[in-house]
């Protein structure tokens, strides 16, 4: 049956026939809900939310008001076919939000499971967002980004397409994100420059003494040694072989718009 017998829909929502309402979900008033969408079971729909087709969602999830799921990507090059947004457990998507669905046909925009997402802004086209992340009221996050497990974006901050946000990185307010974020760092701008360690994000996700110094080392060599950056992560390597450092050079290595660094220091260079 599409509809769960526990569900509850008020009066005045609109669920297709053809979606799936999950067990003791609650779809709030004047609701839409389309063709082709599944909502897991216990998830809450605050009123006036908009579910547009190809949207599913697991367990759990609470979506406040004047939200709009699934939407058409804000890319010249869509051409209306059939892409996904796909979003996990647990997540809480706060007031006015909106999040697009993939560009190409078949692709996907993905949510992970355990979110914090404020209100009033912007998940673009094919976007990987991981879990736990937390991205702060009428930040923008534009197309093909990447945010990792457990990163904080604050307030008012613009995330340039492709760019990637490490795992427990923070991003201070109002920055503006062209290059890539490496894990476990704060980061702040107008133009996102580091800062130094993320110490209250790592604290607050369990890591030790033990943990966060070779982390701080990490950091000095990549920028306070000027060292090139291939030089500086064959040290961390070398001098500081954990799994969080591992996690650290893999994501450098990995970038294609290379990442940020101090201006003007003497950290390592990509030359």
């Amino acid at each position: 049956m599409p509809i769960h017998p526990s569900a509850t829909v008020a009066p005045t929502a609109r669920v297709h026939p053809e979606a799936c309402i999950g067990p003791r979900a609650v779809i709030g008033e004047y609701t839409v809900i389309e063709a082709d969408v599944t909502i897991g079971r216990e998830c809450r729909l605050e009123p006036y939310v908009f579910v547009k087709r190809w949207t599913s969602m697991g367990d759990r999830n609470v979506i406040s008001a004047g939200t709009a799921l699934g939407t058409d990507p804000l890319d010249k090059r869509f051409t209306g076919e059939r892409s996904y947004l796909r979003i996990g457990n647990d997540n809480t998507i706060r007031e006015h939000y909106t999040i697009s669905r993939g560009t190409a046909p078949e692709s996907s925009t993905v949510i992970g499971d355990g979110n914090y997402i404020m209100t009033s802004g912007h998940i673009a086209h094919n976007c990987r967002i991981g879990n736990q992340t937390v991205i702060c009221s009428c930040a923008l996050v534009a197309g093909y980004v990447e945010i990792e497990d457990q990163a904080f974006v604050s307030g008012g901050v613009a995330i340039h397409q492709f760019s990637k946000i490490g795992r427990l990185a923070m991003i201070a307010g109002e920055t503006r994100v062209n290059r890539d974020a490496p894990p476990f760092f704060l980061f702040a701008g107008p133009y996102i420059v580091p800062r130094g360690l993320n110490l209250v994000g790592l604290k607050r996700a369990g890591f030790t003494s033990s943990q966060i110094a070779p982390l701080k080392k990490a950091y000095m060599l990549l920028y306070r040694s000027g060292l090139k950056l291939a030089e500086a992560l064959a040290r961390v390597e070398a001098e500081v072989p954990t799994e969080h450092t591992a996690h650290l050079v893999r994501f450098i290595r990995s970038s294609e718009r290379g990442i940020a660094t101090e201006r003007g220091s003497s950290g390592a260079h990509e030359d």
